[in-house]
């Protein structure tokens, strides 16, 4: 993990990433300090390897204030100057009344990412601070975020493809801004930071009354145990799923009946609530004291229980685990789409009809199997996905990580893709990682 530091060397912040592999690297860039300070670094720790990837700052404009056009401008003229390629992208369309933040959140990443495929890169690199690192525990912590508590991972996936690296984690925003007062570089404040009415505008404002930096420093060292906590966990959870779980057909998991009873309460929490989440096709794993309760009852014997849209059916010969029938959808999905929060519907060849939709409600078991109860054969696949057109395919993904897979969560999400069949994800781009000496 990251440790806290008020002065920098580009060698130490650039080297724990594998970011040379690739022919490019996409630097987000907005014009504030941090992001510009990032991408000037990042090209003198480029500028010093031999064999180095292209250079593209891309700045997205979200179209929400009227300064924004010019701000992208400001950050073109400062890239030219310095022989660095600059992109505006532009998030166009409607916006939405509510929930602005987050929509423009996802729009960002969805450029920022196609940006890195059109260069057949799956890099961007991000100007997040020790200071938003802080603001986002923070914020965790006042909520009672429980595995949110290790604040921002220094690389997570986006949309199963590209990685957003944030190699400034441990570096404070000051010592980024003397840096560029040193290099004349002028940056742009975003007003929104300073708009109140936003959550960690509000906790930027309250850290800023602990000049010292003692608060800051100890959310830092909290989010770093948390982050070694949760990777390890994590990894537990996972050594659990690849002792105990199968999946004897498609849409239905299998435990062994012993799987509650190995004397680790916390990985076994987390395994079950991270199956649930996936067989249930939900963003976020069910409630951990709920979860904690269904675990008792497994050692306690045979029952059945629904939550997160996941049945959990406790019987002699295992535990079931399969998509309760309600709420299944029953119509068609195009290409393109995600089927129930459990399956991307990929169009392999030109097949303008092809579509997938819901088992009719009146579908017959066929030839069931001798080691499976019918009845769990049936009410699993009641809610599998059916095909039309021989182009079309339903492909598996993890619910919770489909949008974001933080790095503390790699392997137990490996795990998971292994056990349903889901698509595998790129290595995460961390040096050493792909051989790669640190």
């Amino acid at each position: 993990m990251l440790s806290h530091r008020s002065d920098f060397d580009p060698d130490q912040i650039f080297s724990p990433f594998d970011l040379t592999r690739r022919p490019a690297l996409i630097a987000a860039v907005s014009g504030g300090s941090d992001s510009l300070a990032m991408l000037l670094l990042l090209q003198r720790w480029l500028e010093r390897r031999e064999a180095t990837p292209r250079l593209i700052a891309v700045t997205i404009d979200h179209q929400l204030r009227p300064e924004s056009r010019l701000e992208a401008e400001t950050v073109g003229r400062i890239c030219a100057a310095r022989g660095i390629a600059h992109r505006t992208l532009n998030w166009t369309g409607d916006k939405p009344s509510r929930g602005v933040s987050a929509a423009a959140r996802l729009a960002r990443y969805g450029l920022l990412s196609d940006a890195a495929r059109s260069e057949n890169s799956d890099i961007v690199v991000t100007g997040h601070t020790a200071d938003d690192q802080a603001e986002t525990v923070a914020m965790r912590q006042a909520r009672g975020d429980g595995r949110g508590l290790a604040g921002m991972a220094p690389a997570t996936l986006f949309d199963g493809q590209t990685w957003l690296v944030r190699p400034l984690l441990a570096t404070r925003r000051d010592a980024l801004r003397r840096f560029l007062t040193q290099n004349e570089v002028a940056w742009i404040d975003d007003p929104t930071n300073l708009d109140t009415t936003y959550e960690r505008a509000r906790m930027r404002r309250d850290l800023l009354c602990d000049p010292a930096g003692h608060r800051v420093g100890a959310l830092l060292e909290a989010a770093t145990r948390a982050g070694v906590a949760r990777e390890a966990l994590g990894g537990r959870a996972a050594a659990l799923i690849e002792a105990h779980a199968d999946r004897p057909m498609q849409g239905l998991v299998r435990l062994a009946s012993d799987f509650a009873g190995g004397g680790d309460e916390e990985g076994a929490l987390l395994a079950l609530r991270a199956l649930m989440a996936v067989v249930g096709g939900v963003e976020h794993l069910p409630d951990a004291g709920r979860v904690a309760d269904m675990l008792r009852r497994l050692r306690e014997g045979a029952f059945r229980a629904t939550l997160s849209r996941t049945v959990i059916d406790a019987r002699k010969t295992g535990v079931f685990l399969y998509r309760e029938r309600r709420g299944a959808p029953a119509g068609p999905a195009l290409p393109g789409t995600i089927w129930d929060g459990r399956y991307a519907v990929l169009e392999e060849d030109s097949a303008p009809n092809a579509r997938v939709h819901g088992a009719p409600a009146d579908q017959e078991v066929a030839g069931p199997s001798p080691t499976l109860p019918p009845s769990i054969v049936k009410a699993a696949r009641a809610t599998m996905p059916q095909s039309e057109g021989p182009n079309v395919r339903a492909l598996p993904v993890l619910a919770p990580w489909r949008r974001f897979l933080p790095s503390f969560d790699v392997e137990l999400a490996q795990t998971l893709a292994r056990l349903i069949d889901a698509a595998n994800f790129p290595n995460p781009p961390f040096a050493g990682h792909n051989g790669e000496e640190a």
